[in-house]
């Protein structure tokens, strides 16, 4: 199934230009892997896009954590424009390529940029939290409790090891997630986590994998 089928054209031409705004930056900074360029529309924007479909209706707001090079989030500002979107990003060349892709796509809500580490961040109070391709499901989780609201939606795309990252992240907090097939790859799933508690002490717990 295309997320994208349904989609007008002038939201797909926005899609479009951010491709290409990826394109020109690519060749300066590294946004994306260089071996997933050809394949960008597929890899990134349609394996973005199929997150929509599982933000819930009434949710106002939404972050994405360590946005690098838009993906998910700039997608879901085209594709939700009623959402008003917050773009996470520590590195501020991405957060510059995140403010002109944004700008280029004629949004009709641009996405707030902030440029600073996930845990330093002002807590942006989402109903929606996003992650793709960006740490382990146990530090995920912990950087979410500081930027969503009580009863926040978490979608993270997720890789074929995401039963034992949720198996690891269960030693910690109370969730119980739901695992839907990836529309772009058989073995990835997103996880969709509702309400979540668990509050371990993250005070001297260095954070895993890639951090924004």
């Amino acid at each position: 199934m295309d997320p994208l089928s349904d989609v007008s054209r002038e939201t797909l031409r926005r899609l479009e230009i951010l491709v290409e705004t990826l394109n020109r930056w690519q060749k300066a900074i590294n946004l994306v892997g260089r071996n997933t360029l050809e394949g960008a529309w597929k890899r990134h924007v349609v394996d973005s896009a199929q997150v929509v479909s599982l933000i819930p209706a009434n949710a106002k707001s939404l972050a994405d954590l360590g946005s690098g090079g838009g993906f998910p989030g700039l997608v879901i500002a085209a594709l939700r424009p009623d959402l008003l979107v917050t773009l996470i990003e520590s590195d501020a060349r991405k957060a510059a390529f995140l403010g002109e892709a944004g700008r280029k796509m004629g949004l009709e809500r641009p996405p707030t940029v902030v440029v600073k580490r996930i845990e330093m961040a002002p807590p942006a109070g989402a109903d929606v939290i996003t992650a793709r391709a960006l740490a382990p499901l146990d530090q995920l989780l912990a950087w979410s409790d500081r930027h969503r609201t009580e009863n926040a939606t978490c979608l993270f795309h997720k890789g074929k090891g995401w039963q034992a990252e949720v198996d690891e992240a269960k030693k910690k907090w109370d969730f119980s997630p739901d695992a839907i097939a990836s529309v772009t790859d058989r073995d990835a799933v997103l996880l969709r986590i509702g309400p979540y508690t668990g509050a371990p002490d993250l005070r001297d717990r260095q954070p895993e994998g890639r951090r924004r």
